[in-house]
């Protein structure tokens, strides 16, 4: 399996290349960093666990992809109260962050039934 054929790997990749444009002209370096470094790190576990060599070591780079998934809503939640996303897309990103969240979870129950 290459963990560029995964349609979770393909959409969080993309929802992190939309993070990164749309923020490209914010100020605030801090929250930017944040919320981008949380956007580039799920596609970034997904393919550091398909890369692995062991189911195991696999898992836990998905579990880590799935927090990053809820961290980086946290942080879109924040980024909408406080006037730095706009609200239609901060909503959008949201419901895609939630779509993954669960493409997520899905990978990991079919990878623990592997073992």
């Amino acid at each position: 399996m290459r963990f560029e054929d995964l349609e979770v790997w393909k959409r969080s990749a993309r929802l992190s290349a939309e993070i990164y444009k749309e923020l490209r002209e914010l100020k605030d370096y801090g929250f930017k960093d944040q919320i981008t470094r949380s956007g580039l790190s799920v596609p970034s576990n997904i393919a550091e666990g398909i890369e692995r060599s062991s189911n195991k070591e696999c898992l836990q780079f998905l579990s880590y992809a799935k927090g990053s998934c809820g961290e980086l809503r946290t942080q879109i939640y924040i980024g909408m109260d406080i006037n730095y996303i706009p609200a239609d897309k901060a909503k959008k990103w949201i419901e895609d962050s939630k779509e993954i969240s669960a493409m997520l979870s899905g990978l990991i129950k079919t990878k623990r039934k592997q073992q």
